[in-house]
């Protein structure tokens, strides 16, 4: 024996099909904000009116940084103009991916003569090194590198 399929049985199935893909979404924006790193600033417009002094007087500084993870060993170099290594401060530095705080770091820098290097926890994939040095000459620098790490 079938059943007549009424507009009660219709109701029933639009509200559980729409109930479905709102829960879904809300499940997915609440993870999403949940996530997130948050706020860099808080005030915008303060810090952009520094910004134009603080990156020429950074780009002055004609350093090549660059940074690596391998083995377990992050490892920044600084090199001047003449290729020379810099040892600059470290006055912050976070290890962290892109869009999770959850296994954010903070390296224990060393010098070794040629570069500044920490041992690091960081699985394969992609990473971002979030640092702010001090040259030699007080000159303040921050800069965010993307890492591949292996």
């Amino acid at each position: 024996m079938t059943r007549e399929f009424t507009g009660w049985h219709m109701l029933a199935l639009m509200v559980g099909g729409f109930g479905i893909i709102l829960a879904v979404n809300l499940t997915l924006a609440f993870n999403a904000i949940a996530t997130f790193p948050g706020v860099e600033t808080r005030n915008s417009y303060v810090v952009s009116q520094q910004f134009e002094a603080d990156r020429a007087a950074q780009n002055a500084l004609r350093w090549d940084v660059s940074a690596t993870i391998t083995g377990g060993v992050l490892r920044v170099t600084i090199q001047d103009a003449a290729g020379t290594p810099v040892e600059a401060e470290v006055t912050r530095a976070v290890l962290g991916r892109a869009t999770n705080t959850g296994e954010d770091s903070t390296p224990a820098f060393t010098w070794d003569g040629r570069a500044l290097t920490a041992p690091v926890t960081a699985q394969d994939g992609y990473w971002n090194l979030r640092l702010e040095l001090i040259a030699p000459d007080g000159t303040k620098f921050r800069r965010r590198f993307p890492i591949t790490a292996q």
